[in-house]
């Protein structure tokens, strides 16, 4: 997110809670049974429980989870569990209090790790943590990171810096490889012992010799999973993103909007994900220049 003048969509150009849901139910006939509620940052939504209780009751949908910060996931996680939400994925790239509030501005992390603690007790298992690693912002605290899966039964994903929109070019400098990244934690503590992958998760999974949790790196940028990729992003305002890595979008709102019945949204999910593209096409140098990631959702 930019740090000042950031201009935010009036509310109406925003799916509300029933054509979420609605669309949703409409995924769901399609063979759609996991959902992932991303942002921005999901837990400032209102009524986040009650959308989360609509979509637990769609038939189809068999895992709720949700990729947040956590710094409102202390006062919440309780209640979106038993609306069944089945886990969360919580974003945090350092262990360092100090840095951790200058890469984030506002966060403080006691609170991140409050949240994580809450999710944990609430049952929001297994518990997922996100690392970004950007060169000459937080490479130093891998180790750090790593170290949590000796301790706790969390996975810890490190995840390759994506360039997107306006601050691509310096993604593309501050790219960390998920090769560098395990490097530096074999050399901290010896090789690592790599466990079952399902092809459709991007995180490739090891663990640390005597660790109680599992690493999983994901490289998006340097060692494309595109293949087992078998997921969609629709967005807050309503158009379904193919692939994270490339501007093709299908418009859902207008449509819906304009009165379409099931089976013609139904049709046109259905058309859109039939063309979701093979890989993305970052090796030939085509950025997607449309959204950045806070507009997206991971």
């Amino acid at each position: 997110m930019p740090e000042h003048g950031v201009i935010f969509h009036p509310h109406e150009h925003h799916l509300s809670d029933a054509e979420l849901t609605r669309l949703i139910g409409l995924a769901a006939t399609l063979g759609i049974d996991r959902i992932r509620l991303t942002g921005g940052e999901p837990t400032v939504r209102p009524n986040l429980v009650s959308i989360v209780q609509a979509i637990s009751a769609v038939p189809g949908i068999k895992e709720i989870a949700m990729t947040t910060n956590a710094l409102r996931l202390e006062k919440i996680a309780e209640p979106l569990a038993r609306a069944g939400m089945q886990r969360v994925n919580i974003s945090i790239d350092t262990l360092d209090a100090e840095r951790f509030t200058r890469i984030t501005r506002i966060g403080k992390l006691d609170a991140v790790w409050r949240g994580i603690l809450a999710a944990e007790r609430a049952g929001l298992t297994p518990i997922k943590l996100n690392s970004v690693i950007v060169r000459g912002f937080n490479e130093q605290d891998i180790v750090d990171l790593a170290r949590l899966t000796i301790d706790y039964a969390w996975e810890l994903r490190f995840i390759e810096m994506m360039p997107l929109g306006s601050i691509s070019t310096f993604q593309s400098d501050s790219i960390v490889t998920a090769q560098e990244i395990q490097a530096r934690v074999q050399d901290a503590f010896g090789e690592l012992i790599p466990l079952a992958w399902n092809e459709h998760d991007p995180a490739r999974p090891y663990q640390i010799r005597g660790g109680r949790g599992v690493l999983g790196f994901i490289s998006s940028v340097s060692a494309p999973f595109c293949a087992g990729c078998d997921r969609v992003r629709l967005t807050s305002d309503g158009r379904l993103r193919l692939c994270l890595l490339r501007d093709d979008e299908v418009d859902l709102l207008t449509p819906l909007r304009e009165g379409a019945s099931d089976a013609t949204l139904t049709d046109l999910i259905a058309r859109g994900i039939y063309r979701k593209p093979w890989g993305h096409g970052l090796a030939e140098n085509i950025i997607p220049t449309s959204r950045i990631m806070s507009q997206i959702g991971g």
